[in-house]
């Protein structure tokens, strides 16, 4: 397995980075959150899960060894593959999820794209005993991401070498579709909206 990896960034996409390691570009999957602190050049290491398919090896990157943890616990869960457990993580914090599943919140469930509800109350009844208790304090540990999508949204941008001019007028693009969103706003899908308002600008 391939806990880690550290090195140069030497590229990044809405859902992806490339991390310099050896004179090899290691191509890792992550949330917009885990992307929105990396920078192009920039000496970076993630914690990673490596998903095996019959035609295809994938690896999943994450800011810390908790998130990558509960992204495998996740998928001990039946229906949750790598994409579902990977969302989940682009919407809720590792404590978000736990408090959600400790406390049987549907709602935070069904905040995830491709979770509805009896799909929620199937995760909680499953993972109950399987995530434990949120092991942050403070009111501040487990928001929504929606909570700060425009912070978010922003840094991502940075991260991805845009000036801070362009990243602001990208969001101020986006945020009619962001305030029409019904529920949590996917800072994924925001972040691909703002990038192709920014390459129609240029």
């Amino acid at each position: 397995m391939i806990a880690f990896v550290s090195g140069p960034v030497a590229a990044l996409a809405p859902d992806s980075a490339v991390v310099e390691v050896g004179g090899i570009g290691i191509a890792v999957q992550c949330t917009p959150g885990t992307l929105s602190g990396l920078r192009m050049g920039r000496q970076a290491k993630l914690a990673t899960s490596l998903v095996v398919r019959e035609d295809s090896l994938t690896l999943y990157g994450f800011a810390d060894d908790d998130e990558r943890q509960v992204f495998e616990l996740l998928q001990t869960a039946s229906g949750v593959g790598p994409r579902l457990a990977q969302a989940m993580l682009a919407v809720h914090t590792p404590d978000a999820l736990r408090r959600a599943v400790s406390t049987g919140d549907e709602k935070a469930l069904t905040a995830v794209p491709g979770i509805g509800k009896k799909g929620a109350q199937k995760l909680l009844l499953e993972l109950k005993d399987r995530l434990g208790e949120p092991i942050g304090t403070g009111t501040g540990v487990g928001a929504p991401v929606s909570v700060g999508w425009r912070d978010q949204l922003h840094a991502a941008l940075i991260g991805l070498g845009y000036a801070t001019r362009e990243a602001d007028e990208a969001v101020a693009a986006v945020t009619p579709q962001a305030e029409a969103t019904e529920g949590t706003p996917q800072v994924g899908h925001l972040l691909k909206a703002a990038l192709q308002t920014l390459n129609r600008a240029r």
